[in-house]
């Protein structure tokens, strides 16, 4: 079968900035021509400034200004030559200084995220092994891509989840030198802190362990010489940590600094570290700044900072604990978050804000997960007291604003972040909004009315009335999970007129149903001994073995948009009543108008698979078919199919015998078990038993017509006759035979000649195999799924495996 065609994630990405930047909350410019830390003008307007990761606001500083101004003059704009030769007269003192802030010797960096470039490689030999948390730094995560070409194993876990992190160490450590955790001083999206203490116990009970800390959110408002949060817990740095802190945000200027006691490393890293080699030098102005920022560093000055820093921040976390705004984690860093859930909500919170003369940060995907929505708010020495107050009052006004503007609800948002539910909340609640309508939810196809059912979704893949009672037959009473679907139909009509009807399933899904093969192959072999190790539980519009238009709206209703909104809220309410994981709407056009609706409400477009329609049936016979194919579609057709049209025989069977049903189950695992392109669970033999007794299915059975030969079943198509739609639902093959008689193509083009002759006007050919299906004239669809999951750990984590460059195998 043909590979399938892999989603990009940064067309993921694009897709939730785009929709950002119109909503014009996102790639904004500062007008005006003087920044002050307090204030930010945009667009000719005067905000109060809680964006800032300058926390202790050394940047607007009169020392720093003064001294970068005075290395100008000095030294000039730049120093353009590698540190590797030489540096510019400023270096040495800002190298001292920063030694007596860490009781170390220190490297300089351009910035963290070349300090990463150059330290990772240096530090993680061949013989090791990397984990990452889940919320380590973008910039940490990139840097692991050039540990990926060396075939280090990288992988990744929960988000500050030690006994998972203890479970990777020593299944790593059985075969790596050393195991790097790479993690966060203090995160940048909820400010909350990496467990030191707790590692560190786990670095002395694993001697292999090493840590990495990225700490530039903890630099200078903690720690002794404000050398951050992660020296505020250790005091000095021990030989299996690695620090990486920063000159720029609190700091105050520009570049980064690399801390290790280990000195062998220390010499390697500086002699050879990438980017230090090859990257020009911190400017002098730059050192200049950092020169005088680490003055301050090493006065008393520094503390009376921290604190009165500390000190906002506790009035802020005070007036916070008065509301029932949903606070995702409770600290007492610089960096706060307010989950709004879906991306809709936090697009109108922040221009709310700004709208009363506040700026915030959004927070989205990918930094959180897309229903993970949210503001973070950084509170810094710029905001006075009375700035703060007026932000939480402001906060606790528009957040409700925006909720109403956005049809959702407090509730929605802290169920969405798993938070507890609200005390109390003057909210509405948003259901009363679509009392109107009727909404009919059924569990099973019996309780909806044949003739309304199959008048909007007959002739549509395998799920019209008829076709839904035999899935539902077939996947329910197993003792396997993966068989056990639950159902349910949905209705949302306006006056007894339906609005919206769909179906949905719910069960387990292999993650990596559109992966790599090769990473399939690699998990299938976990799932040996783990048979649901990366599987989740999944709520799906349609199922894993139906695809096409499973989505039924009357664009002529004036309400389909309300009924949508409602149709999320449903969606909701299902995803918790079957605990899913990821809910997934298929299969739309990449070019569907509900683009927007979709991500709006926290779902990110995923391409599928290709799919194949054949619908061209004006000929009588096959010289008038073959004249239609396109002249490379002839010359394959002369080549690969003609020649063996003589050596098969086919049989059109509407039922089979028990020995035949088995034999022809047996050939579907064949395919099932060698195409990994859309890796599903083997789907049980009561389907086909239940196929075999619907007068909707009939088997295309492809036999040998050799006279001097046995006869032989070389393969079989598992077809559904739904209205004037003919699916070719499943294939069976036996792959000893396929080259010799051509098996796979045979059926398709037999499935070809049947349609023709039933008197149907379309095939659903199906997923994957496009290649195959386009050479017979079917037309190829790209369609996209939009898909929401409740965190991105596992999507991440086979991101790391599919970026790999390590043998799976």
């Amino acid at each position: 079968m043909a590979k399938i065609k892999h989603n990009n994630f940064l067309d993921s990405v694009d897709d939730v900035m785009v929709r950002a930047k119109e909503e014009g909350v996102l790639h904004l410019y500062a007008s005006g021509s003087k920044l002050s830390g307090r204030y930010l003008e945009i667009k000719g307007n005067k905000h109060y400034h809680f964006g800032t990761t300058g926390y202790l606001g050394l940047e607007q500083d009169r020392r720093l200004k003064e001294a970068a101004i005075q290395a100008i003059r000095d030294c000039g704009t730049q120093f353009p030559l590698s540190k590797s030769y030489i540096s510019h007269p400023l270096y040495e003192e800002l190298e001292q200084n920063m030694a007596v802030i860490y009781n170390t010797p220190v490297i300089i960096t351009k910035n963290s995220t070349l300090g990463h470039l150059a330290v990772l490689p240096t530090a993680v030999r061949d013989e090791d092994a990397v984990i990452l948390d889940h919320q380590v730094h973008w910039s940490v995560h990139q840097a692991t891509e050039i540990l990926k070409t060396r075939s280090i194993p990288v992988e990744m876990i929960r988000h500050n989840n030690l006994d998972m992190l203890e479970d990777k160490v020593m299944q790593l450590g059985r075969t790596a030198k050393k195991v790097w955790y790479l993690a966060d001083g203090v995160y940048s999206m909820y400010g909350d802190f990496a467990p030191i203490e707790d590692l560190m116990n786990l670095a002395r009970k694993y001697p292999q362990l090493h840590l990495y800390f990225d700490d530039v959110h903890g630099m200078s408002w903690k720690g002794k010489h404000g050398s951050g949060y992660v020296m505020s817990v250790l005091k000095e740095v021990p030989k299996q940590v690695l620090l990486i802190g920063t000159l720029s945000k609190t700091f105050g200027a520009s570049g980064a600094t690399v801390i290790t006691s280990d000195k062998k490393l220390y010499a390697q890293i500086k002699n050879f570290g990438g980017p230090l080699t090859f990257s020009a030098q911190l400017e002098p102005a730059s050192v200049a700044a950092a020169i005088a920022s680490s003055r301050i560093h090493l006065s008393d000055e520094i503390y009376e900072r921290q604190q009165d820093l500390q000190n906002r921040i506790t009035h802020f976390n005070t007036l916070l604990s008065q509301t029932d705004l949903p606070v995702i984690d409770h600290n007492e860093s610089p960096v706060h978050f307010i989950g709004t859930g879906t991306p809709a909500t936090g697009y109108e919170l922040v221009k709310l804000m700004m709208k009363d003369g506040f700026y915030t940060n959004l927070g989205i995907f990918p930094a959180v997960p897309v229903k993970n929505t949210g503001v973070r708010i950084t509170i810094s020495t710029h905001n006075e007291l009375e700035d703060i107050s007026g932000l939480v009052d402001a906060l606790s006004i528009n957040y409700k604003l925006a909720l109403e503007h956005t049809h959702t609800s407090l509730q929605r948002v802290r169920r969405a972040f798993k938070l507890p539910e609200a005390k109390a909340s003057n909210n509405r609640d948003p259901s009363k909004y679509f009392g109107r309508f009727q909404v009919s939810l059924e569990s099973t196809i019996t309780n909806i009315d044949k003739d309304l059912w199959n008048t909007h979704m007959g002739g549509k893949s395998i799920y019209d009335w008829e076709g839904l009672q035999v899935l539902e037959q077939s996947f329910t009473g197993h003792t396997a999970i993966e068989n056990n679907w639950d159902f349910r139909y949905l209705i949302i009509s306006d006056n007894t007129k339906p609005v919206l009807i769909t179906f949905l399933t719910s069960s387990i899904w292999k993650d990596d149903l559109f992966s790599k093969n090769e990473v399939s192959a690699y998990l299938e072999l976990e799932r040996k001994t783990n048979p649901y190790y990366f599987t989740s539980k999944v709520l799906s519009v349609g199922s894993l073995i139906t695809e096409g238009d499973h989505l039924y709206i009357d664009f002529d209703s004036k309400n389909w948009q309300e009924v949508l909104d409602l149709f999320f809220r449903i969606l909701e309410d299902l995803e918790r009543e079957f605990q899913a994981e990821m809910i997934v709407l298929r299969d739309f056009r990449s070019d569907s108008f509900l683009h927007k609706t979709f991500n709006l409400q926290g779902y990110v477009r995923i391409d599928m698979p290709e799919s194949a329609q054949y619908k061209n049936f004006e000929w009588e016979n096959e010289a008038e078919y073959i004249s239609n194919l396109s002249k490379k579609s002839r010359v394959h057709f002369r080549k690969d199919i003609a020649p063996y049209r003589e050596k098969v025989r086919i049989e059109i069977c509407s039922s089979l015998n028990e020995a035949d049903l088995e034999r022809y189950y047996q050939l579907y695992k064949n395919v099932k078990q060698a195409n990994l392109g859309l890796n599903t669970f083997m789907y049980p033999i009561q389907l086909f038993q239940n196929m075999n007794t619907n007068s909707g299915y009939e088997f295309i059975v492809l036999c040998n017509n050799e006279i001097d030969k046995d006869r032989l079943i070389l393969g079989v198509m598992f077809c559904y006759k739904s209205a004037k739609t003919y699916v070719p639902n499943l294939v069976g093959l036996d792959y000893e035979y396929v080259n010799q008689y051509q098996t796979y193509r045979q059926l398709l083009y037999q499935t070809i000649l049947r349609a023709k002759k039933l008197g149907l006007s379309r095939i659903d050919f199906g997923m994957t195999a496009g290649f195959e299906k386009r050479k017979l004239g079917a037309e190829i669809i790209e369609n996209v799924s939009y898909i929401q999951v409740k965190d991105n750990y596992k999507l991440e984590s086979l991101g790391i495996l599919q970026g790999s460059n390590k043998k799976l195998l």
